[in-house]
């Protein structure tokens, strides 16, 4: 064996120095842990810096940890208990499978607690941990499980118009039984309650916010455009990728006979994500959403809950993730509506999508991160921060977004010809230099602008409404515009 290996403490490694017999909690727990998160081993003889100590006893030692084990962990945990000698010193190594019979409880002085593995640490699993560890040893899952909700109360034409579009079959009743829609008795099932059209499953809703700037910390306006989604997943489904579509540009470039498009985020991409963060949440998690946050320079789509497996995203080569599914019934349905594969190959696909556009850099690369209670997809920007300029002047490169051009030329053109003080005119540009043709502003962000008052600044707003240079738009509140073409 070759300590150098184990790098440090983390998920699936522990260091003791010496067997702990009057205080074994300390490394039972994570016998617990390790049964109940994807295993583990315990190294008893060795520091947390990887010095080996040795033990004095490896004999005694080894038959306490199996009588230690049998008396206060329960159910039995699968281990391995193997002896090694290491520059001539005596070590242990206890290697705890992943059970089957989660959870696995420590017991003693009248209390059982269930343990998980966090980072390098062993702690009490919360309540909807455990109870993933509860429906896990039942070889059950939470999309399962029936609800109270009737079958006959609930309308499916979501369900029925993808199916259609799909399979150009229509969708038959007794099919509700074989997507696991309802149960015997005609209860919706909990993967029935999240596909209908009114789902009665309220924390199953989508909240997504397009930022003003590259955090949540705000500018002239918080939030630029928000919305807040529930119903069936198809519909969260549908309403996300609109979100997105009509919060996000789409720059060109000329070629000899046509133009190649090249939009901020990759459809296909957005779409894989959001179709991973609503199928392979963890609905146990209450009080959490999916989020999808739309930044100037990224866009993130958060959901609740890590890996199914237990391990972490980050650490995974996403070439060759398995399909670990938490929500097997919704992965199925989504797999019959030809919104997903069932082999699993979403991460790949996003990057894939990535690779394949035309502005992709390098340090533009889809990232991935997920800890025991959330996963988070974050895609960047593919036009944020691209040179526009003698680049885009080039033989091969021509010119990017000309008419966008076009059009702040003559709205630089129009506030100088605005029947106006020339103090007026001078806090036009400012204003329009500050928000251009793409962000909203209303009253207040004039006056911040432009130091004055709030009556001040609606009397800016009139002039350049009087001289068609802004427009009025709705979704944001009252009194919120855009600058726009004068000429149109």
């Amino acid at each position: 064996m070759k300590i150098e290996r184990w790098i440090a403490e983390a998920t699936e490694c522990d260091f003791k120095v010496a067997l702990e017999t009057r205080k074994p909690k300390s490394w039972l727990k994570s016998i617990s842990a390790f049964a109940n998160g994807i295993g583990g081993t315990l190294f008893f003889g060795v520091d947390n810096d990887r010095n080996i100590i040795g033990l004095s006893d490896a004999q005694a030692d080894a038959e306490a940890i199996s009588r230690l084990i049998k008396e206060r962990i329960t159910p039995f945990p699968n281990f391995i208990l193997t002896p090694e000698r290491e520059n001539g010193k005596d070590i242990l190594l206890l290697t705890v499978s992943a059970g089957r019979s989660t959870p696995y409880y420590y017991k003693a002085d009248g209390v059982m607690e269930a343990y998980i593995r966090i980072g390098n640490e062993s702690v009490i699993a919360p309540d909807y941990v455990l109870n993933q560890l509860i429906l896990r040893g039942m070889n059950r899952t939470y999309d399962a499980l029936p609800t109270e909700y009737s079958f006959k109360d609930y309308a499916f034409s979501k369900l029925r118009e993808r199916y259609k579009v799909w399979t150009g079959n229509s969708m038959e009743d007794k099919l509700f039984d074989s997507f696991e829609i309802r149960d015997e008795q005609g209860k919706l099932t909990n993967a029935g309650a999240l596909i209908a059209d009114d789902s009665p499953i309220r924390h199953s809703r989508l909240f997504c916010t397009r930022w003003n700037g590259l955090d949540k910390s705000g500018g002239m306006v918080d939030a630029l455009d928000s919305a807040e989604y529930s119903g069936s997943l198809i519909i969260l489904l549908n309403e996300g990728v609109s979100f997105v579509k009509r919060n996000m540009k789409t720059r060109w470039k000329k070629t000899a006979d046509s133009r190649i498009e090249m939009p901020d985020y990759c459809e296909r991409s957005v779409f894989e994500a959001l179709v991973n963060a609503l199928i392979h949440r963890d609905y146990l998690i209450l009080g959490s959403e999916v989020h999808i946050d739309i930044y100037d320079d990224r866009l993130t789509i958060h959901s609740p809950g890590g890996m199914a497996d237990g391990t972490r995203i980050q650490e995974r080569d996403i070439e060759n993730v398995s399909s670990t599914r938490r929500n097997p019934i919704l992965a199925d349905i989504f797999g019959r509506l030809g919104y997903m594969e069932r082999q699993g190959s979403g991460f790949k696909k996003i990057t894939d999508a990535y690779h394949a556009a035309h502005n992709f850099r390098a340090e533009l690369e889809p990232k991935f991160y997920s800890d025991v209670t959330s996963f988070q997809v974050t895609l960047y920007n593919l036009n944020y921060g691209a040179k526009t300029g003698s680049e885009a002047t080039t033989a091969e490169n021509a010119a990017i977004d000309a008419d966008h051009v076009a059009i702040d030329v003559a709205i630089e053109v129009a506030i100088e010809k605005l029947t106006a003080s020339p103090n007026t005119i001078q806090k036009a540009k400012a204003v329009f230099a500050k928000v251009g043709t793409d962000r909203i502003f209303g009253r207040s962000d004039i006056a911040a602008i432009t130091n004055d008052s709030v009556t001040a600044a609606g009397n800016l707003i009139t002039k350049l409404k009087k001289a068609g240079l802004i427009e009025a738009v709705g979704g944001y509140g009252k009194g919120k515009y855009t600058f726009k073409n004068p000429d149109r």
